[in-house]
């Protein structure tokens, strides 16, 4: 018999636990980490601000070349639950992989299948995740100043 070497591939499929009210914070990556262009960039900024206010409170995100780090409060559908962040990621790298496809011509995935995402706890400063979001850009040594980075939105 013949070993197949990628016929199990290993996924992680880790369970999302989500707890009414709570701010989540959350990051995806490019597919084997390839670079997102400036105009890639801006369609998934796009991507994570439209629900803002319908299914999700943002409150800071940024998309850097190849990750994208965001916080968010879901919002409570009309049974009173919480959106789940699975379907709000899901829904937010659907579209943008699809838009992004679009704009450079090409087909396939955008985005790894699983994101890491966790719940503030309270030993966590809100305050000081905004910064770790807002500074990305600059330890990566692409802007001096957050508000010089084009590809961040904090609503706080």
């Amino acid at each position: 018999m013949e070993f197949i070497a990628n016929k199990y591939e290993y996924r992680r499929r880790l369970p999302h636990y989500q707890k009414y009210d709570r701010v989540l914070f959350g990051t995806f990556c490019t597919l084997n980490r390839w670079p997102l262009s400036p105009q890639a960039r801006d369609v998934v900024l796009r991507h994570c601000i439209h629900d803002h206010g319908t299914r999700f409170v943002l409150h800071a995100a940024v998309v850097m070349p190849e990750h994208v780090h965001l916080m968010v409060t879901p919002l409570r559908d009309e049974s009173g639950r919480p959106c789940p962040l699975a379907s709000i990621l899901k829904l937010m790298k659907g579209t943008s992989a699809r838009n992004i496809n679009k704009l450079l011509g090409h087909c396939g995935p955008v985005w790894q299948e699983e994101s890491f995402d966790h719940l503030l706890r309270s030993s966590e400063s809100f305050e000081e995740k905004v910064e770790y979001i807002r500074q990305n850009p600059v330890r990566r040594g692409l802007v001096q100043r957050p508000e010089d980075y084009r590809w961040l939105r904090v609503e706080v």
